[in-house]
């Protein structure tokens, strides 16, 4: 993403901690509900890469329109009365999309005469999170798709942070609490003690700090299937509870040396998928990780993390890349490529970075690898990439990558006995 907030698939050393995945607004006036990312977008809510797709055949030539949103990408407590909006330069604007991710409703807004603005009708809402994805084309008809979170204050600004996941919500095995803070904490004690994660299962659930502005829960081990985790919160005399349900056991390993990727669900094997991982120069990540968010389609820029070429024109430019869903906040996906052939998956690590899966383009048919996993994969699924050349060790802290930490660490990094 960076500036541009188009998403490719690159190996990142710079870090950033997400605020999480379902976006939820934690808050004593706000707190839940469901998420609804746009098709074709990425609602990352952090300004991070992504990862390369498996190969560069599908490289488009870039646009020269630029996007820009109102307040800017990742912002939060704005408020309801502040501008909001989205502009272009060198391009005019074709389709601006608003959406509460809570609700899944679209805000209605109007387009400038001459094409190169965009605002709402109305106020916006307090304690809200909202989904931008703007498509533009400049002088010569090149388009180009940009995307955006902004989240406004809550009543009496008493925003404390963002909760995932949502209130409701379905999760996988691997999914851990996440809360993100729009500030950082000094009394970090007594922030945690206010925040109670318990779960029907009966396991032990321990609080973690990543820095002054993430604190994560979860247990030893992966959540049981089918149990229940209750959320907490007492602040200033008011009790709000957030629950959320642990669905089937879903792990997938993906093996880099054989390059196939086995699904197992409630401990039995039911598919064995052909993959292309990251390539000798751009090893895919060895460890566990979590599927943070889903997308039908996203973009994928290279030039947005400088991959060009030459004449300065990106790498690859893929405006669609079907079925995404994220690993990392530093831009692993595992996704489909369209582009790539029969001569790539299970034979070839070609990617930079990412796991690529065949799809076709567009990713209308259902009986392609990467469109079967992406319909029976949950937010929260757990993803293992094993016997790739990569050296480094991945980040805990990287997403949602928490089942990386030993135990014993994650148990020291709690503020609370």
């Amino acid at each position: 993403m960076e500036k541009r907030l188009t998403t490719l698939c690159k190996r990142r050393t710079g870090l950033v901690a997400t605020a999480g995945v379902l976006g939820g607004v934690l808050a004593v006036t706000a707190m839940g509900g469901t998420s609804h990312a746009a098709a074709g977008g990425n609602d990352a809510g952090n300004p991070t890469a992504s990862q390369a797709p498996a190969d560069q055949a599908g490289a488009q030539e870039a646009s020269d329109a630029r996007i820009a949103f109102t307040p800017g990408q990742g912002a939060r407590n704005a408020g309801v009365d502040d501008p909001v909006g989205v502009t272009v330069s060198d391009g005019k604007l074709t389709k601006v999309t608003m959406t509460d991710v809570a609700t899944g409703a679209e805000i209605a807004g109007t387009l400038s005469a001459d094409g190169t603005s965009w605002k709402p009708n109305s106020r916006l809402e307090r304690a809200t999170r909202y989904q931008v994805a703007a498509e533009a084309v400049d002088a010569e008809n090149r388009s180009v798709t940009e995307n955006a979170t902004i989240t406004t204050v809550s009543p009496g600004n008493d925003f404390i942070g963002h909760l995932s996941p949502e209130d409701g919500s379905t999760v996988g095995v691997g999914m851990p609490v996440t809360v993100t803070f729009g500030k950082a904490i000094g009394d970090k004690a007594g922030v945690e003690s206010e925040i109670q994660v318990s779960s029907s299962s009966g396991q032990r659930v321990v609080g973690h700090w990543f820095g002054d502005r993430r604190l994560d829960f979860r247990p030893e081990h992966y959540w049981k299937p089918g149990s229940t985790v209750t959320v907490t919160l007492d602040r200033y005399g008011v009790r709000k509870t957030v629950t959320f349900k642990i669905g089937r056991s879903q792990i997938s390993t993906v093996d880099a040396k054989t390059k196939r990727m086995t699904v197992v669900r409630d401990g039995k094997k039911i598919k064995t998928i052909p993959i292309s991982s990251g390539s000798a120069e751009h090893p895919t990540y060895n460890g566990q990780m979590v599927i943070s968010e889903k997308f039908r389609q996203i973009h994928m820029n290279g030039a947005t993390v400088g991959l060009t070429e030459k004449d300065g024109k990106p790498s690859y430019d893929i405006k669609a890349v079907p079925h995404a869903m994220r690993l990392t906040d530093s831009g692993t996906f595992i996704h489909g490529n369209y582009w790539g052939g029969d001569k790539v998956f299970g034979k070839v690590n070609t990617s930079h970075g990412c796991v690529g899966l065949k799809d076709v383009r567009g990713g209308g048919d259902g009986r392609q690898p990467a469109a079967w996993f992406f319909d029976h994969s949950l937010i929260g699924d757990v993803v293992i990439v094993k016997n790739s050349q990569d050296k480094t060790t991945l980040a805990p802290d990287n997403g949602l990558g928490d089942w990386n930490m030993p135990w014993n660490e994650w148990v020291a990094g709690s503020s609370t006995p």
